[in-house]
């Protein structure tokens, strides 16, 4: 995944994206986003894609305009029209070849699924604190919506959950303990995630208290925080793909895909994710994230900058405030020395999407879509300029 060009692509008009270890996009609703993300996604993984369809009762067939349907959701297909272009990888594409050919024995070929895709709907997929089957969601919904739901369940049907104890976090052999502490401490506060099995269907509980002086609780999910209720099925993502021996996965996932990680979380949480995002990365995937949060970018550009002036591991663990430990100093030494960070702005004008290089994120450049990050700090910086002139005038 080195290069994608796109144009009059539903709203986006011209895109021209170089993608890094880790690709960053920014841009207003509607703006083509998650268009280009499942575009991705299809390109990819179309044989596994029409293997999974299939496997469910769902017909592929032949008819380019209902596969777009079937994917990106009801209606979708309006976003091709007879002027759009798609190179991805050096490679073209057109409507039709996105349609799969069966190889000799009835087989395709490269049905192996490359991208772990984890869409900005995910809350969807649990139902009352459990994942919903694949077949249950209307057939408007998107396909990596469904999808998603369906691997979230497979995973916990298939041995997440220790039986002992029935306790989804933390658990000691998920996630380094460094980043489990820090999800305990920013989002959980010392709360397990436990498996209740007690009546006719297995759903999520939150068991707090049982300290001195603390009564404990087991919170059904529908009355968690939104932040926690957000945060849980990212978090079986993170432990999909990073198991206890890397060794042990079998599929081929290279890529990662993440819509608004940001969503309900307080900023030190989205450091939080970010820190799991870094170990992604240090684990050899390449990440892709939509987001609305400054916290991002604002990662983003130390990052560049630090990488710039070729500083030591030092500055991260002042960044993210954490307690230098050996998990932290490979992470942060692996981040600086090897890994490339792009950011992209998706700029909606007369209702045309131009997709920008915003990667400097240079706060002093002539160009606003750079200098504002993307619309992400505008505001900020319109209150300061603000205030200063109102403290001004006041002396």
């Amino acid at each position: 995944m080195d290069n994608l060009t796109v144009s009059s692509l539903g709203p986006i008009r011209d895109a021209n994206i170089d993608f890094g270890d880790l690709t960053i996009f920014v841009g207003s609703q509607a703006s083509g986003k998650s268009i280009l993300l499942q575009l991705i996604k299809l390109i990819l993984d179309k044989n596994h894609t029409r293997e999974t369809l299939e496997q469910y009762g769902y017909i592929w067939g032949s008819d380019a305009d209902k596969i777009l349907d079937r994917f990106f959701g009801e209606g979708m297909s309006a976003i091709w029209n007879d002027e759009t272009t798609i190179k991805f990888g050096g490679k073209s594409f057109t409507k039709n070849s996105l349609i799969p050919k069966r190889g000799r024995k009835g087989k395709e070929e490269n049905e192996e699924e490359t991208i772990f895709y984890v869409p900005a709907q995910r809350i969807v997929c649990l139902n009352n604190g459990w994942p919903r089957f694949f077949s249950e969601y209307d057939d408007s919904a998107p396909y990596v919506l469904r999808y998603f739901g369906e691997t979230l369940r497979q995973l916990l049907e298939n041995g997440l959950v220790d039986n002992k104890n029935d306790v989804i976090f933390p658990q000691p052999q998920r996630l380094k303990e460094s980043l489990r502490d820090s999800f305990n401490e920013s989002i959980f506060h010392d709360g397990k995630i436990i498996l209740d099995q007690s009546g006719s269907k297995k759903r999520f509980k939150l068991s707090i208290g049982n300290s001195i002086g603390v009564p404990s609780a087991s919170i059904p999910f529908m009355t968690w925080s939104a932040g926690q209720k957000e945060f849980m099925p990212l978090l079986l993502s993170f432990y999909y793909l990073c198991p206890a021996s890397r060794a042990s996965r079998k599929d081929a996932i290279k890529y990662v895909i993440i819509e608004e990680p940001e969503m309900g979380l307080h900023p030190q949480a989205i450091e939080s994710v970010i820190l799991q995002v870094i170990d992604l990365l240090s684990r050899g995937y390449k990440v892709i994230i939509s987001t609305h949060s400054p916290v991002l970018l604002e990662f983003a550009w130390a990052f560049n900058l630090l990488k710039k002036t070729k500083a030591k591991d030092n500055a991260l663990f002042e960044l993210f405030n954490v307690k230098k430990t050996p998990t932290y100093s490979r992470l942060f030494k692996d981040l600086l020395e090897t890994k490339q960070l792009n950011t992209y702005y998706f700029d909606r004008v007369n209702n045309a999407v131009s997709v920008k290089d915003i990667s400097s994120l240079d706060a002093g450049s002539e160009d606003i879509a750079i200098s504002e990050w993307g619309g992400l700090s505008s505001f900020a910086s319109k209150a300061s300029d603000i205030v200063s002139k109102s403290v001004a005038n006041e002396e």
